[in-house]
Order: structure tokens, then sequence, then C-alpha cells
């Protein structure tokens, strides 16, 4: 006789995705096509647009960053300060995340990127894009994952005060360990140099700025019209524009890579191996972990996705400002983008698939 978290979850309906998130996957491949094609056919336009940079030699191009910030700044309005306060009325779930996020997910990433493309790939790839797409999947791995988790959670009925909470409490990390962790990993593993300056400055433009602003704004308009005014009318309306700016982003980006793709697109197979692998074990680890616990279904499942996803545009923009946009370490943050919803969505389908690992009376509580 099936048990009662068995018949809830077989009476619940599955979920959907939204048609544009659904087949993200797709339009990222489709990006890849209309970038490549642009920087084949118009190598004048492209490299036009590449020397658009804020300031010389900041590596910071500038269509990039408008675009960026474009995707960044509705996310930020989503954040809610406040709530990070909520943890310590149940604090075991958020350890988790933080002790996997940031004491594990950077350094198996290193290892795993290191073990692949300086060792198991470095015959195909050299070892000057060997350095460089280990440098893409660490900044990629110290990154987690902020908006998007908010999809994932909804997939898996996660507690969304606590994703909440999981997802601020991220932001506000990642100002004081981002810089300093991927400056100690590329160069451990590496020959590359970090300018510090630079990363810092990229933590400032697309993280504290963003946050900073993003926070005013809403409690601005919250304290003004309201909390429905607010979630139902003003944050839809940044749908289009954070949806098109994606798309145009990297339709750029790959437009700038067109010579490394087109000369190496085998490499993009060999970049998603690792990343996969580690999405795989941190989610995996990070599930067990709650399960161990004993924590709510609805905060293990948000915990296991925010622990396996990435906070990609962050990446992307990290990669570029440090060694540009055509560098072979913004061409493996940019895979992430490609693998990202079809491995998230997996990864769904096993919480959804063993919600009954967690007692019914243990869910409620």
């Amino acid at each position: 006789m099936p048990d009662a978290a068995g018949s809830e979850a077989a009476a619940r309906p599955a979920k959907q995705l939204a048609p544009f998130e659904r087949w993200l996957s797709l339009w990222v491949a489709l990006c890849m096509v209309a970038g490549v094609a642009l920087g084949v056919l118009l190598p004048g336009a492209t490299g036009a647009l590449r020397g658009l940079e804020f300031g010389s030699d900041s590596h910071i191009n500038a269509p990039i960053a408008i675009l960026l910030w474009l995707m960044i700044f509705p996310m930020m309005l989503k954040i809610d300060l406040a709530s990070v306060l909520e943890v310590r009325r149940r604090p075991r779930g958020i350890l988790v995340t933080l002790f996997v996020n940031w004491l594990v997910k950077p350094f198996t990433m290193a290892a795993l990127g290191a073990v692949f493309f300086q060792h198991v790939f470095e015959p195909w790839i050299g070892a000057e894009l060997a350095d460089q797409y280990l440098a893409g999947v660490i900044i990629l791995a110290a990154a987690p994952c902020t908006a998007m988790v908010f999809v994932w959670s909804y997939l898996t009925d996660g507690d969304p005060a606590y994703t909440l909470v999981q997802v601020s409490l991220n932001d506000l990390i990642m100002l004081l360990l981002f810089a300093p962790i991927v400056t100690l990993l590329i160069s451990g593993t590496s020959d590359l140099h970090v300018p510090f300056d630079i990363l810092l400055y990229s933590v400032g433009i697309f993280i504290v700025i963003p946050l900073a602003l993003g926070s005013i704004t809403r409690s601005l308009l919250l304290r003004s019209r309201g909390e429905a005014w607010f979630e139902q009318r003003f944050l839809p309306r940044f749908h289009p524009v954070t949806t098109l700016a994606l798309l145009a982003t990297l339709v750029l980006i790959f437009a700038f890579q067109a010579d490394n793709l087109t000369a190496r697109f085998f490499h993009v197979v060999l970049i998603a191996i690792p990343i996969l692998l580690q999405v795989y074990f941190n989610s995996s680890l990070a599930y067990a972990l709650m399960k161990w616990l004993r924590v709510p279904h609805g905060v293990a499942a948000p915990g296991a996705l925010i622990g396996a996803s990435n906070f990609f545009e962050l990446a992307v923009a990290t990669a570029i400002a440090l060694y540009g946009p055509e560098s072979g370490a913004a061409l493996a943050t940019v895979v992430g983008v490609l693998v990202e919803v079809p491995v998230m969505l997996s990864v769904c389908a096993v919480c959804n698939r063993t919600r009954h690992w967690f007692p019914a009376a243990v869910r409620a509580g």
C-alpha cells in the first residue's frame, strides 16, 4: 500500500516550465549558430563591437556589460534581504547549501577541470587552452545560482520562502568570497594571471551595484505600491527585456568566439564533461546530506538545485572582464549555459521521484 507521501506525489499535477525556459537549450544552440554566422560573415562589424570597452584594456565589453545589466537587475529585484534573518529558525538546510556551494563546489570543479583539461584532454586542446577552459569552469562553479533556482524550486514544490533565503544569502556571500576563491583556484591550478583589481571591479559592477539598486527599488516600490502590484505588475514587465538581453548576449559572445568555435567545435563537448560531472556530484551530495539531516523536502530539493546550477550571467561577465570575450574562459562559461536547462530538469525529476524519502511528518515540519 503506498504511503501518504507517495499518494500525494501521484495526485499532484506535474508542473511545467514556460516555453522559453523549457526550450532554453534550443535557444542557446540557435544563438550559437547566429553568433558564429555573424562572426564569420561580418568580421568587421564583429571586431568593432569587440573593441567597445569600458576604458583601455579593461576587457569589460560595453555592449555585453549593458546586456548583462538588463538581465541581472531584474533578478536582484526579487531578492528580499530581510528574509536572511529567517535563517536562524531552520538552519540545517542553509548550512548544507553553504557547505556545498562554498567549501565543496569550487574546489571539486577545480580538481575535475585540472584532471580533464590539463591531463586527459590536453593532447587535443593544448596547454594554453587547457588553462583557459580550467579558469572558465572555476569561475562558473564559484558563482552559485540565483534567480533561476526559483524556477527549479517551483518545479519541485520547494518552499518559496526558504528558497528566497537561500538565494539572498548566496548573493551576500558572493560579495565576500567570489573574488578570493576565483583568484586562489585559478592561480593555484594554472599559469594564468588573475588581475585581482579587474575581478573586484567585475564584482562591483555585476553584483554590488545591481544588488544595491535592486534592494532600494524593491523597498521603495513595495512601500509605495504594495506587494501585489510589485509581484504581479512590475516584475513581469522585465521578463521580455531579460529574455531578449540573454539571447543578444549569447549571440555576441558566440560571434566573438566564431573563430574558436569553427575550428574547435569538439571542444564544446569536452568542456561539458567536467561541468556535467560536477553538477551531478554536488546536487547528489547536497540532497544526501539533507536526507541524512532529515531536512524537509521543500528545503532539500531547492537546496540540491542551488548547489548544482550556476549564476552564469556573473560567470560570463567575469570571464570576459578577466580574459576577453573571445577567450577560452568565456567559452567555457557559455557551455555552462548550454547544458544548464536539460541537466537541471533531470535533477528536478530525481527530486520529485524521491519525495517519499522524506516522511510526511518531517516534510510538514
